[in-house]
C-alpha cells in the first residue's frame, strides 16, 4: 500500500474507505512501554498477571455446565472453574479477553486497517494460509495446556515475575521460531 491516500469516491463502502485512510502501526517501544504498565495495573487491581487461556478454560467449563453440569462438578479440571453453587464463575480473565477484543477492534477502527483478508505471500493459497494458522493455533493451544499458561502468561507474567521456567519458554519459542522461519519464508516471499 502506498503512502499517498487516494480521494474517497461515492461508490466505494467504508471498508474501501477504511483500508485506504491507513496509518502505520504504533511505534512498537511505545507499546511495550504501555503493555508493561496494562500488566503493572493488572497486578495492582486484580492481584495477578495477564493470561488468555485461563479465560478458555472457563468458557470451556460454563459450556460443559450447560451441557452435562454432573460431569462439570465431577471433573478435577473443570470443578475448579465453578462456583460453590456449581455454576460457572465469571473469571477477570473472561473480562480480559472481552476487552482485548473490543480494545483491538477499536484500535484498527482508529487506525483505518478494518478490513476482511488473509493475510498471506505470493505462493500460498488463502486456504492453505488459514489451514496453517489453525494448526499453528490448536499446537499453540495444546502447548498452554500442557505448560499450565499461555504464551502472555508465561512471557508477559512470568517473565515479568523473573520466573525461570517463564524465561526458559520465552528462549524456547524464539528458538523454534528461528529455525521454523527459514521453512515458512517461501510461502511469504
Amino acid at each position: 500500500m502506498t503512502s499517498a491516500v487516494a480521494p474517497f469516491e461515492e461508490s466505494q463502502s467504508w471498508w474501501d474507505r477504511a483500508a485506504i485512510a491507513s496509518r502505520p502501526y504504533s511505534n512498537p517501544y511505545l507499546t511495550g512501554v504501555l503493555l508493561g504498565l496494562v500488566l503493572l495495573a493488572a497486578y495492582v487491581i486484580m492481584g495477578r498477571g495477564l493470561g488468555a487461556s485461563g479465560a478458555f478454560a472457563s468458557g470451556a467449563a460454563a459450556v460443559v455446565t450447560t451441557v452435562a453440569p454432573e460431569h462439570a462438578r465431577e471433573s478435577s479440571y473443570f470443578a475448579r472453574y465453578l462456583g460453590a453453587d456449581g455454576s460457572p464463575r465469571l473469571d477477570w480473565l473472561v473480562i480480559e479477553l472481552l476487552g482485548v477484543g473490543i480494545g483491538g477492534l477499536l484500535s484498527a477502527l482508529l487506525a483505518g486497517r478494518v478490513r476482511v483478508t488473509v493475510e498471506r505471500g505470493p505462493r500460498i493459497s488463502a486456504r492453505s494460509r488459514l489451514v496453517l494458522a489453525f494448526a499453528g493455533g490448536g499446537i499453540m493451544g495444546t502447548g498452554a495446556v500442557l505448560a499450565r499458561g499461555c504464551t502472555s502468561g508465561q512471557a508477559l507474567t512470568g517473565g515479568a515475575l523473573l520466573s525461570v521456567g517463564s524465561w526458559l519458554f520465552i528462549a524456547g519459542a524464539f528458538a523454534a521460531a528461528y529455525v521454523v522461519a527459514p521453512l515458512l519464508r517461501r510461502a511469504w516471499t
